[in-house]
């Protein structure tokens, strides 16, 4: 539910092309010695990205998630994914700021450098205070470590939850009110995953920010998607308190509702309403707008009815 989970199938989106950065990123691993990588949540909105960006680069990708026999709760299904890799993209579930996550994460990265895997890149979230002693945890491993704060993302609006209830009901509730938030593009994400697994020592022991190029309402981002799409779609606010009161209809646990409700409540409270550079310092060019992406979406028919 939170801006960077990662617990849901991916839906439609635009496969990586050979283009100048990852032929550069694929010099990089051969110069750095990364040539297999694990995605976790390989099936998810950024894991099945940073997998395609990483073959796209010439590595081997070992996509892991609970469908494929990787369980973060069950550390028995953790040595024989690791064992012989040289890299790892961490994505934990349902969010890096849960209360679980720092002793999960610290764990399995020992594992990792015990078992030879030396680079870890961990997907953070931008403004999260709760995600800070899981970053701590993953640098206290003894890993070559680099954590990847996002942005909201542009796909939660075409992937996951949030969009059936735009596709199927034409309105999204959400308790984002007139805060505005430079939503990234996980294409964006996914491309500086990749340069620091790869990209010799730039990267290591650095927390980068990852943002969208322009501010955007909740309300507008909406707006965007109704004009790509043809559709009359609405947003509708609802405070943190009232949008934890509707996820416990839907069925989610006491205990995650309180903590989303405490992290909505933060996070959106205009602390992240401000562009990084982290795209264009890795990158060296632009990050992906909030339009074209929509535009995109929209053409791969992901609001239709």
């Amino acid at each position: 539910m939170t801006q960077n989970t990662e617990n849901t199938q991916h839906g439609q989106h635009t496969q990586h092309g050979q283009g100048t950065q990852q032929i550069l990123t694929a010099r990089s691993a051969r110069d750095t010695g990364v040539r297999t990588v694990v995605v976790t949540g390989a099936s998810g909105r950024t894991g099945s990205r940073v997998a395609a960006a990483a073959r796209a680069a010439g590595l081997t990708v070992r996509a892991t998630s609970r469908a494929h026999g990787f369980d973060w709760q069950d550390g028995s299904t953790w040595e024989p994914v690791l064992r012989g890799a040289d890299a790892a993209y961490l994505v934990y579930p349902t969010d890096v700021g849960d209360p679980s996550a720092p002793e999960a994460v610290g764990r399995l990265a020992r594992a990792a450098v015990g078992l030879g895997v030396r680079r870890l890149v961990l997907l953070s979230a931008r403004g999260e205070e709760q995600a800070l002693p899981t970053e701590e945890a993953l640098a206290e491993s003894g890993a070559e470590w680099t954590a990847v704060r996002a942005a909201w993302f542009a796909q939660n609006f075409s992937e996951g939850p949030l969009l059936e209830e735009l596709r199927t009901g034409g309105e999204l509730v959400f308790p984002g009110g007139a805060v505005r938030e430079p939503f990234v593009d996980v294409r964006d994400i996914a491309d500086v995953v990749v340069a620091a697994l790869t990209d010799g020592d730039g990267y290591v022991g650095r927390a980068l920010e990852v943002s969208g190029p322009r501010l955007l309402t909740f309300g507008e981002a909406v707006g965007e998607v109704a004009a790509a799409a043809g559709r009359q779609l609405a947003y509708r606010a609802v405070s943190p308190r009232d949008y934890g009161e509707r996820l416990a209809g839907f069925g989610v646990p006491p205990e995650e509702v309180e903590f989303l409700i405490e992290l909505f409540a933060s996070l959106l409270d205009g602390r992240n309403a401000h562009v990084s550079e982290g795209v264009r310092q890795v990158l060296g060019r632009a990050p992906r707008d909030f339009g074209d992406y929509a535009r995109e979406a929209a053409a791969a028919g992901a609001w239709k009815v």
